[in-house]
């Protein structure tokens, strides 16, 4: 193919899924796949048609709030912060394998009303590449009638990051960030206190420069996953990250030699696990 044809493709795709819904909420964390979804859909569809909602909890850092807020602005999205409680319901805050079918059973519960007052599709930002992975809040979602438009369109997770370049957006190489709650191993209990400790320690490596880290949790200790290649910059400044893991209340800090695996926690859980595909309509 010619340069940009792929992604020209790939666009065209996206744009006639969301066409066909007519009018759309959008679940919108600000990462690179519903950040898409938000554009394209204000893009095809008018900002009246197309409604963006962050779900606001504990789960998710401050700093991702704010960006989500800066992008509505920049893109003038119908954006609208909703609050949501998925630590309060003890089935999520036990933390067993299936955590992520409560919060999306929660996010829909926000999301579902809001398109009923409309007509629209509740739609999320879900890429083809996370059908592979245990992710049962997908499944959540398509139970309460949520469309996945990257899915349906045929777009990976490469082909969200190139066409989100093609289109000039900033979040097109924005690292994955995931919900706080992610860092947390199975069987530990997820709290306010914990959640808040995480997004501390991760939000004061960022100012130091680390952008992509996970700051998993284990009680007193920070187990810390950053970039093979940045495991360097780590040791440079030792001092710094210890001093700065430590204030927010850890008493020990680690670092993965294996560097950062998105979704490595999932290996803990019990053998024969399976991937949380869920049906996709529109797509055979």
């Amino acid at each position: 193919m010619t340069d940009g044809t792929r992604e020209n493709a790939a666009l065209e795709r996206l744009e006639g899924v969301v066409g066909g819904l007519g009018a759309v909420v959008v679940g919108f964390s600000g990462g690179a796949d519903s950040a898409l979804l938000a554009f394209t859909a204000r893009r095809r569809l008018g900002r009246e048609a197309a409604i963006c909602v962050t779900a606001v909890s504990a789960s998710l850092a401050h700093e991702e709030l704010a960006d989500c807020e800066k992008l509505a602005g920049e893109w003038d999205l119908d954006w609208r912060p909703v609050r949501t409680g998925e630590v309060d319901n003890e089935a999520y805050a036990v933390n067993a394998g299936d955590r992520c079918y409560y919060c999306k059973s929660e996010l829909m519960s926000v999301l579902t009303p809001i398109a009923g007052e409309t007509g629209a599709t509740a739609v999320l930002g879900v890429n083809l590449d996370d059908l592979a992975d245990h992710r049962p809040g997908q499944r959540a979602a398509a139970e309460r009638g949520a469309r996945f438009p990257l899915v349906e369109a045929g777009l990976t997770k490469a082909d969200v990051r190139a066409v989100s370049r093609r289109l000039g957006l900033r979040t097109a190489d924005k690292p994955a960030a995931a919900c706080l709650a992610s860092r947390v191993p199975y069987g530990t209990r997820v709290t306010f206190g914990v959640l808040e400790q995480v997004g501390a320690a991760e939000g004061a490596l960022h100012r130091l420069g680390f952008d992509e880290v996970r700051v998993r949790h284990y009680g007193e200790l920070a187990r810390l996953e950053i970039p093979l290649n940045r495991l360097g910059a780590v040791l440079e400044q030792r001092e710094a990250i210890v001093g700065a893991v430590q204030a927010t209340g850890y008493s020990y800090v680690t670092l993965d030699l294996e560097g950062l695996r998105s979704g490595n926690l999932n290996s803990a859980l019990p053998a024969g696990t399976e991937p949380t595909a869920s049906p996709v309509r529109g797509r055979t």
